[in-house]
């Protein structure tokens, strides 16, 4: 259970990054359930966070190289990882276990998905091979050799017809149960790095080393649109949730988030200061999540641009809940992440709760609230703060900067509303 109050906006102060890798971060992917994140690192290892708390849970270590890909199965109970060390694992995540170690590979594995019902593995290697795996039996079903090293592979939605992007220009599409070769499409001008299919695998997204993203129609074969706004080579495209947009980042350290309808940018967001090598972004598309050379990972707010934070660390401020016996003081904890309990301590990534109960939705001055809340005009009180944590923020508020978080114990949240009202309203 974990929870922020109200919405959440970076400022200068907040260390409101994925920090526990040695090296940089080549992947990210996010649980369909919108849980959990899951980061491959140059430094051998994978990282499993809680995306609510934005805090390290387990580590799959397991690879003797770095880990260039890593891929939720399904909804999320396993997980593939691919390294320089040519082996793929699949891996138990609630037990932190290898099931299988699926080797075959003659070179370093660059990349590795998972079929939409997780029976079905592809990954890629710098040899040309793709192996399609049999993730139920662990057992190599095919290898398709396609003359180039390979940068990406993605199944076309739930389909067994797989995309395959490599050093040259071109993208090869295969039929993987049979091996047949397909067709290819062609209009980049240099390699291809990264590769997303729509749910129903009719479009697909393809970003390049010649800086552009490109849309296909999968039907016909056919480029449908060309996206150029990066400054260098682009290394990573995802379509989000509904797919009438999708989000790119690069050697720039921007991200992108791009209508597909019309080619328009809708934001442009400067995220790191060096390479971005992945990007993922949350079921309902409301977050981005970016992994870099600077060994960190973000989580980004679209519709606002904001960096989506977590507790500054202090040690010189009053922290009366930790010798609270309120029952509620326990639950408290995961407030005190993003919110100062008074306006005049060091302000963290949410609004101050000072004089909460009372307040207007949206009325502490001078904070950048995200566009959910403005023009809100309810009251923060014990039926609104109650009504935000039982159905949800994102339920609540559509829109809102909180990732999904709820109390699904009433009595629990009925403890910590009134230790809110204690806290918030005394003079502490």
């Amino acid at each position: 259970m974990t929870f922020c109050l109200i919405a959440l906006l970076t400022i200068s102060s907040v260390r409101a990054d994925l920090i526990g890798h040695g090296g940089m971060i080549r992947a990210i992917h996010m649980s369909s359930d919108g849980r959990y994140v899951l980061t491959g690192s140059f430094d051998y290892s994978a990282i499993i966070w809680d995306f609510g708390e934005q805090r390290e849970i387990g580590r799959l270590d397991g690879h003797d190289g770095p880990v260039t890909s890593a891929h939720f199965v399904n909804g999320g109970e396993r997980a593939l990882t691919a390294s320089d060390d040519k082996t793929v694992i699949l891996w138990n995540v609630k037990k932190r276990k290898a099931i299988y170690r699926l080797t075959g590979h003659t070179h370093k594995v660059m990349s590795v998905v998972s079929t939409l019902d997780g029976t079905h593995a592809a990954s890629g290697d710098w040899d040309g091979n793709v192996i399609i795996w049999d993730l139920v039996t662990g057992l190599a079903l095919r290898t398709i050799n396609v003359g180039v090293p390979v940068n990406s592979v993605v199944f076309l939605g739930d389909t067994d017809h797989l995309a395959i992007g490599g050093h040259d220009n071109l993208i090869r599409i295969y039929d993987s149960l049979s091996g047949r070769h397909l067709g290819q499409l062609e209009g980049h001008l240099m390699a291809i790095t990264q590769l997303s299919s729509s749910r129903d695998g009719t479009r697909l997204l393809s970003a390049s080393i010649d800086g552009s993203i490109r849309l296909w129609d999968m039907d016909g074969f056919i480029q449908i649109m060309k996206l150029e706004g990066h400054d260098k080579q682009v290394f990573a495209v995802n379509f989000i949730n509904g797919e009438t947009t999708a989000i790119s980042a690069g050697r720039d350290g921007t991200i992108i988030h791009w209508d597909l309808k019309t080619g328009r940018k809708l934001r442009q967001i400067l995220a790191h200061k060096s390479i971005i090598w992945a990007v993922t972004t949350s079921p309902d598309g409301r977050f981005a999540l970016t992994a870099g050379l600077d060994e960190t990972a973000k989580v980004w707010h679209l519709d606002s641009g904001d960096q989506i934070g977590k507790e500054l660390e202090t040690t010189h401020e009053p922290k009366p809940w930790l010798d609270s016996d309120h029952p509620g003081a326990e639950i408290y904890k995961k407030c005190a992440r993003c919110h100062a309990f008074r306006a005049d301590l060091i302000q963290r990534s949410g609004p101050h709760l000072e004089n909460l109960f009372g307040r207007p939705v949206g009325g502490v001055e001078g904070y950048h609230y995200s566009n959910a809340l403005i023009g809100k005009s309810f009251l923060w009180n014990d039926e609104t703060i109650f009504e935000l944590f039982d159905k949800g923020p994102d339920v609540f508020l559509p829109g809102t900067k909180m990732p999904i978080q709820k109390v699904t114990q009433s009595s629990e949240l009925l403890q910590l509303i009134d230790y809110l009202k204690e806290l918030t309203t005394a003079a502490n």
